[in-house]
């Protein structure tokens, strides 16, 4: 088999192959580049507290529901900004920071709704909801993803200017004109719904990792914000190809593949990449 039938005929001989590939790829378009804002934010850690805190959202869907797309996804995006809300709240009205605020809830709502889907789900649906399924999904879940990266990219290009100043200076831009904390709550709407439309694709366990990995990996290769945010989605599609053709020829879960192969992606870049890598900062040194 050459190396082209290798990579090509995976995704030309079966339907699921291609299904997968749309939405992973889509999810990957408009999830990684809210990374790269989460990271100049120096709130990556948050990324991974808000997909835990859909799951309660997403476990009582499932408990009313059963598995209904649009009731877990309901339910996640309420969770997910009540959590949000929360921890904001506590952080300032209380000493604790923000990140351990956000620490604590996440844990609060991951035993929550593992305890909540236990209750009236098997193991199999415990799994669905924790890992996702990249590999059957159907018309609603793919039509979910694509819309939400489709809107994803549209509010990122209007918004462009006011993300970038609010990473830079936020306290200047709530003193002018007060938009500040629009931005945010946009910000961290959209940051929640791609979390939810992709639990379906990689499950709320996974799906952080598509979000935050490629962005990481970016900021080792360019500097400016512009840059970052195209090369984060190309990294994480590039992962999400990658992850795909690893399961169907390994036989091994798509889910971790993806992630993994975006952490592969990550860590060559910390050996490799021109802007604080490894290899890089010997050279820097000598010259200072």
């Amino acid at each position: 088999m050459s190396v082209l039938q290798w990579v090509v005929a995976p995704f030309i001989d079966y339907g699921f192959m291609r299904r997968a590939l749309a939405g992973a790829c889509s999810l990957s378009l408009g999830a990684a580049p809210l990374g790269v804002f989460l990271v100049l934010r120096r709130m990556s850690l948050m990324g991974d507290a808000m997909s835990h805190a859909i799951l309660p959202g997403v476990a009582a869907g499932f408990l009313l529901s059963g598995l209904s797309l649009w009731a877990m996804m309901l339910g996640g995006i309420i969770t997910g900004l009540v959590v949000a809300l929360l921890a904001g709240l506590v952080a300032r009205l209380t000493p604790l920071r923000e990140d351990a605020s956000f620490a604590a809830f996440y844990l609060i709502s991951l035993g929550l709704g593992v305890l909540l889907v236990s209750l009236r789900g098997s193991n199999m649906d415990l799994l669905h909801v924790l890992f996702g399924t990249v590999l059957g999904l159907d018309d609603a879940s793919l039509l979910l993803v694509t819309i939400t990266a489709s809107v994803t990219l549209l509010a990122l290009a209007a918004l462009y200017r006011l993300l970038v100043a609010e990473c830079l200076d936020p306290a200047f831009l709530r003193a002018s004109g007060g938009r500040g904390g629009w931005v945010h709550m946009i910000f961290l709407v959209l940051v929640v719904v791609n979390l939810v439309a992709g639990f379906q694709v990689l499950g709320t366990l996974m799906v952080v990792g598509i979000m935050m990995l490629p962005a990481a990996a970016a900021r080792f290769w360019l500097r400016s914000a512009a840059g970052q945010l195209p090369l984060a989605a190309g990294v994480g599609v590039a992962a999400s190809v990658a992850g795909l053709l690893v399961s169907y020829h390994f036989n091994v879960p798509a889910s971790p593949a993806i992630i993994l192969a975006a952490g592969v992606c990550y860590l060559f870049s910390i050996v490799c990449g021109p802007h604080g890598g490894l290899l890089r900062a010997p050279r820097v040194s000598r010259r200072a």
